[in-house]
């Protein structure tokens, strides 16, 4: 059993390919959906949800090339790994300059493919972690006052209180005050703490 979460999206036009690629990832213990176009996965999949896509490159209607670059003006964090077949290739490596995790050629072995998606699955939970917690520091950093956020800024540079309150004017107290503010907006337990929580919007 995987501990890995997360669905294994299929999206090829060849029938058997669809079906032999489920009951491998089934196999696995994967959790594995299948769509015969890009299309029906547009319409069927809306939402950004965690897991990674295992992409035909030529489709009719729309290709595996389209279909990226359409997951990209949505923002979508899913990895892809693109099937390819061998004069596909050049387009493949193509692809992982724009977004693309990898692609295997076929035919392929079992073992290599598996690979790739255990990859892409581990590279989406990172992925999906990272940006929840950009987004709850984001949110955080929003309930800051203007002045608050400037003191934050100054905390987090290294500064005193005494040398932040000659900076912006103010007395001690008064830093000392909006600092403990921060502290608890931001839900640091230490000034390290906040140092890191800062950080996180700079990776």
């Amino acid at each position: 059993m995987t501990t890995q979460t997360g669905t294994v999206f299929v999206v090829d036009d060849d029938e058997a390919v669809r079906d032999s690629l489920s009951l491998l990832m089934e196999a696995e213990s994967l959790s594995v959906e299948c769509f015969s176009s890009p299309i029906e996965f547009l319409e069927r999949c809306p939402d950004d949800r965690p897991g990674c896509l295992l992409l035909d490159v030529r489709m009719p209607q729309m290709s595996g090339l389209e279909l990226r670059d359409e997951l990209q003006k949505r923002g979508s964090m899913m990895p892809i790994v693109f099937i390819t077949g061998h004069g596909d290739v050049p387009m493949a490596v193509d692809a992982m300059k724009h977004g693309a995790i990898d692609f295997i050629q076929k035919p392929f072995r079992d073992e290599e493919l598996l690979e790739r998606v255990h990859q892409a699955l581990e590279r989406n939970q990172v992925d999906r972690c990272s940006a929840a917690k950009i987004q709850d520091v984001s949110e955080r950093i929003a309930r800051l006052t203007p002045r608050e956020t400037e003191v934050m800024a100054m905390v987090v540079a290294g500064n005193a209180n005494k040398v932040i309150a000659q900076e912006l004017g103010v007395s001690q107290r008064t830093v000392e005050i909006h600092r403990a503010r921060v502290m608890e907006k931001m839900g640091a337990r230490s000034i390290a703490h906040l140092v890191q929580l800062a950080g996180v919007l700079d990776k």
